[in-house]
């Protein structure tokens, strides 16, 4: 692994940090929609927007690494940017992949300008993990298509313009192949969003209801029956953006740690405690290291392996686990005062859903890493109306 920046890449980083001091102190502790679209927009007029989308489209033409030095330093700074990393980190990609150019300069330019949000149509009550077993319909009608079904965990669906849409147009075929992709206009007529409340007491999630919606045959991507395919590049992208989680980690586990007391002493001198603290420093590490592998071959011009998998499979449960600990260390006080550790625990059990399960992870590792025999699927050449 190489963790030191060529000449090149330490050039663009001062650059980035240059920036980012004189200008996200103005956005820290804003967390509302028009603030992260005027945060994205002061980094797309600044070339920090889109840094490996092409020029044409107002991206900056760089390389993936640049990507990654200007995510580490970004993550240094309290900026708002949530509501953009679907759209901008995988259905705006997928249309750029699959659209014709006159629909990308429609709308590729302002979703990266931040004057439109994306959301990511796909999972369903009947279709979490197995998205290719989703029953949304979209039956074609003259040079369009009529789609009736419903959606659900739609995150940011109700402050988004567009959606990218997975629908089934042919039940008569496997259901990975009677798929076909689309993108939509979120004020169409027939769309209804309604909101999830959450264990945290947030509501970013949100069911979505289609009644008769009509959608230009203009608006598909990829050809028909094939968007399980196109499918695939977003769920790619996905995997990327939602591999790194928010929340506590080891250093403050160990600060509550040292400043807490159990039965009148540190909690730090409780050899129970701190056994518990190794194993997680041990597993911060290897995730650090995990990270670098990935962000060493970005760097070498190659894709990376797995780690985004094993990094997300391993985080999320970490977050999980650590946050819960904590909790036990605070007592009953700590979930009523709420805090940061509160917070994680309760988002928690998303993170080990969103971008796929941990079963789903487990399985890809399992068959693409260590080749070992995959699961037995009975469905796979059947027809989906079988």
């Amino acid at each position: 692994m190489d963790f030191e920046d060529s000449p090149e890449e330490a050039a663009f980083r001062a650059e980035a940090s240059a920036f980012l001091e004189r200008e996200a102190p103005g956005f820290g502790g804003r967390g509302d929609v028009a603030a992260a679209k005027a945060w994205q927009g002061t980094k797309a007029e600044a070339g920090f927007a889109g840094i490996t989308w092409p020029r044409r489209f107002g991206g900056r033409g760089g390389t993936p690494m640049q990507q990654v030095i200007w995510n580490q330093e970004e993550e240094k700074y309290q900026v708002p940017r949530g509501v953009f990393e679907i759209g901008l980190g995988m259905c705006v990609p997928t249309v750029m992949a699959y659209a014709e150019a006159a629909v990308c300069e429609r709308l590729v330019g302002p979703a990266l300008r931040g004057e439109t949000i994306w959301c990511q149509l796909f999972s369903e009550p009947a279709a979490g993990s197995d998205v290719a077993g989703l029953r949304m319909r979209a039956e074609r009608e003259g040079d369009g298509w009529r789609i009736n079904g419903q959606k659900i965990w739609t995150s940011g669906a109700h402050f988004s313009d567009f959606g990218l849409l997975l629908a089934r147009t042919d039940p008569s075929v496997p259901k990975h192949r009677g798929l076909t992709m689309f993108f939509v206009e979120m004020g169409s007529p027939g769309i209804e969003v309604r909101r999830i409340r959450q264990i945290s007491g947030e509501s970013n999630f949100n069911e979505v209801f289609f009644t008769n919606v009509w959608v230009p045959d203009g608006q598909r991507l990829g050809e028909v029956g094939d968007g399980w395919r196109v499918a695939l590049t977003t769920l790619m992208h996905e995997r990327l953006a939602i591999g790194s989680l928010p929340g506590p980690d080891f250093e403050d586990l160990l600060t509550l740690a040292q400043e807490i007391a159990i039965e009148g002493a540190p909690a730090i001198g409780n050899a129970a405690v701190r056994e518990r603290l190794a194993d997680w420093y041990v597993q911060s590490q290897g995730l650090e290291y995990t990270k670098w592998r990935a962000i060493t071959a970005l760097s070498r011009g190659q894709m990376p392996g797995p780690e985004a998998s094993i990094y997300k499979l391993v985080s999320a449960r970490k977050i999980q686990d650590l946050s819960g600990f904590a909790l036990d260390l605070l007592g009953e006080a700590g979930l009523a005062a709420g805090g940061r550790f509160a917070e994680a625990w309760l988002q928690s059990p998303g993170g080990r859903i969103a971008g796929g399960t941990d079963e789903i992870l487990r399985n890809i590792i399992a068959e693409r890493v260590l080749g070992l025999p995959g699961d037995i699927r009975l469905d796979r050449d059947k027809p989906f109306n079988a």
